[in-house]
This record gives C-alpha cells, structure tokens and sequence, in this order.
C-alpha cells in the first residue's frame, strides 16, 4: 500500500505503552492553531511540501485598546415625590382629579317644578325650568329667549328650533320649497335633538327656553312631541302679537327664514288657535324684548304654582 511522501506511519497503538519512540505528542504538531510559532524542521527522509495548507502568515501583534475615560460624575437625581393617594382629598372635594372626565348625570325627562308653600309666591329667577316659547315666524320668540336667558339669576340655556334644523348643510330640506316627507324628518330630528339636549342640560342644573312655532291644529307633533321629548315639566307659553307687527318682522330677516307676506298671514291666522287651549298667551304687540321678558316671569310665576293642563 502506497502512502504519501512523508514520514513514515507510526505503529500501532500497544495497550499500557506511551507513544511511540521518536514521535512527538499532537500537541507539538504545526497547524493553523499555532499562529506566529516557527514550523518545526522536518523529518529525516522528509521530501517535497507537506501534504496539507500552508501554515498562515505570521501576523503582526495587536496593539491594546485603552479602557474608555471614566464617565462624568454628575450630581445624583432626587427620586421623584411619591403620588398622593386617591383616599386621601383635601375636604369638601368630591374627590376626582382634574382631568376633563368630570362625570355627569344623565338626562331623563324633566318632571314638573316643586310648587312653594301658599304663603310664599315662586320666583322663577331662581328656579331651575324648562319653557316652550310658542308663537308664529316674526313673533320675537328668539330676541325674548335670549335676552331672558342671559338675565337670569341661574345659570339658563338658550336652545333654537331653527338653528339645530340648520345643521343640514348639504341636503337642507327647506319647508319654503314645498312641505314633504325630508322636511318633515328633519323637523322631527330637529326637535328631537333639542329635547335631548334640554333634558341633558337640566339634569346638570341648567334652565333651558326652547322657541318653536307649532300649530295647534297639529298638537301630537307638535307640543305632543315636545312633552315626549323633554317630559310632563315642560312650561308651553304662547307668544302671539298683532299681524302688522308680524309681517314689519319678517321683513327685516334674509335668507330662507324670511317668509312670503302671505306665508306668514296663513301662519299667524293658524296661531290664533291657541286662544282658548288653556296655554298662557302673551300679546307683545306693544311691548318690547325687556318688557316681554317681565310678563314672561309673571306668566311663569303663575304657571309654577298652577301647571297648565296640556
């Protein structure tokens, strides 16, 4: 049998011998693992390059890597205050942070307002109420809410039929362009709308006057409708002045809230059904907004201490 040109093979392993004469450990051997060591002299009878790799080049030795500088000292950071606890809150708090989820009651239907004692006369300055201002286009149903919300001694909402009617934009079913099933629907919305932001208002101590001209041919949409919506505390007052004064109105408004002279005839001759339907009515052909809002006070004064039947 052949073998490469080399030294000879050792012989065989003998049990309970060393190595073999003349043969040196594995350890001794070169090979890759033995960077930079000079190859030991060959064998004698040794011809030709070695049967495997050459050994690597002597590599040039690394120089150390200094340790990196030491990190500044800086002064040591306090630990952070502990966070009070939520039992603990100073007195007379309700005991929830500020943080804007100021938890709020819900709305249910507003029932009637507490009647005084006989020998005290209500005050409904003071009182917390809910008012339907009824009366036809022209009428000064939203100057007298406005100004009776803003002097009142209690914190009052004004809230208009037509202007949440308007938040269609795109879509507007205008009632001047023909009465039908969308203006309709978006009547009804609109009231609806309004009832729930009256009842939410109230449930948070909040008076709310609505506005709205409803028909008394028509009371289950209209002051039907509202009395679901708000609930059997709703104060219905009727604001009616005289036609002349009606149609002078209508004639300073623009856009699609101002009416046809005949329009706002067939209207307010329509609106004279509510006298005698038992709902306290104030004419104003005469009176200013200043002067209106009293008698409303008065009316409502009277209606506090005995609710009209609707």
């Amino acid at each position: 049998m052949q073998h490469a040109v080399g030294s000879p093979l050792p012989p065989p392993h003998q049990p309970g011998h060393g190595p073999a004469a003349g043969w040196s450990s594995a350890a001794h051997l070169p090979g890759p693992h033995q960077p930079g060591g000079a190859p030991p002299p060959p064998p004698p009878g040794f011809v030709g390059a070695p049967s495997g790799p050459p050994p690597p080049a002597p590599q040039p030795p690394v120089p150390p890597v200094p340790p990196p500088p030491p990190a500044p000292q800086h002064a040591p950071v306090p630990p952070a205050p502990p966070r009070p606890s939520h039992a603990s809150h100073p007195p007379g708090s309700s005991g929830t942070e500020i943080t804007g989820h100021l938890p709020l009651p819900p709305g249910g239907p507003v029932p009637m307002p507490s009647v005084p004692p006989a020998a005290t006369a209500p005050d409904p300055g003071a009182t917390t109420l809910a008012v339907l201002l009824i009366g036809p286009a022209g009428a000064g149903k939203t100057s007298v809410a406005k100004f009776w919300a803003d002097h009142r001694r209690v914190p009052t909402a004004h809230i208009s039929l037509d202007d949440v009617r308007e938040w269609v934009r795109s879509g507007f079913a205008d009632p001047q362009s023909g009465w039908n099933d969308h203006s309709e629907a978006q009547y009804r919305l609109a009231r609806r709308t309004c009832g729930f932001a009256a009842r939410n208002f109230l449930a948070n101590g909040i008076s709310c006057i609505l506005d709205d001209a409803i028909f008394p041919d028509r009371p289950a949409v209209g002051l039907g409708g509202w009395k679901r919506h708000v609930g059997p505390g709703l104060l219905p007052v009727v604001l009616l002045p005289g036609l002349e004064v009606v149609l002078e109105r209508n004639a300073k408004r623009s856009g699609n809230r101002r009416l046809t002279d005949e329009e706002v005839a067939r209207i307010h001759g329509r609106m004279a059904g509510w006298y005698g339907s038992g709902l306290p009515i104030i004419d104003n052909t005469a009176l200013d907004v200043p002067s209106t809002a009293r008698v409303l006070d008065e009316v409502l004064a009277r209606a506090i201490a005995s609710p009209p039947k609707w």
